[in-house]
């Protein structure tokens, strides 16, 4: 696969400082835990994704001063964080994520030279604007498609 392309928002060779504190922190956590792979496991897109997931609530909690759900739920809208990938942003209307999207070339040792990296944060699109909006969201009752007015 050496040579081979990939389209991401994360790989664990961004060059910054969030990430090198993050990539460091994973490879001792999985050292010390006796992961398999140990210091040499990687790590990957949904694993920066459920990390800043974190602390996106914990800002959101720290807004709404509280712990209930709905307030919040408000209280992610817009918020911002400096993830290992870079500073993502939570959408205004919708918990999707603003994140850069960047294509790596598989290099031998099994990392990513990054080659291309969008400008700025990509919009989220969670729903397919080619999807008819008078579908429901009930993955059984309609296919996986969206509604969106209830």
């Amino acid at each position: 696969l050496v040579g081979h392309l990939a389209a991401w928002n994360y790989f664990q060779s961004i060059e910054n400082a969030n990430n090198k504190k993050f990539v460091n922190a994973f490879k001792e956590y999985a050292q010390k835990k006796g992961l398999p792979g140990g210091a040499k496991r990687v790590t990957d897109d949904p694993m920066e994704a459920g990390y800043f997931g974190v602390y996106i609530w914990k800002q959101a909690v720290e807004k709404a001063k509280t712990f209930d759900v709905d307030p919040v739920r408000k209280a992610v809208y817009g918020q911002t964080f400096a993830a290992p990938s870079g500073t993502i942003k939570m959408h205004e209307h919708n918990h999707h994520t603003y994140r850069p999207v960047l294509i790596g070339e598989i290099l031998k040792d099994g990392q990513f030279k990054i080659i291309s990296r969008t400008k700025g944060l990509v919009e989220p699109e969670p729903w397919s604007k080619y999807t008819s909006p008078d579908k429901g969201c009930d993955w059984v009752k309609h296919q996986g498609t969206y509604q969106k007015k209830a």
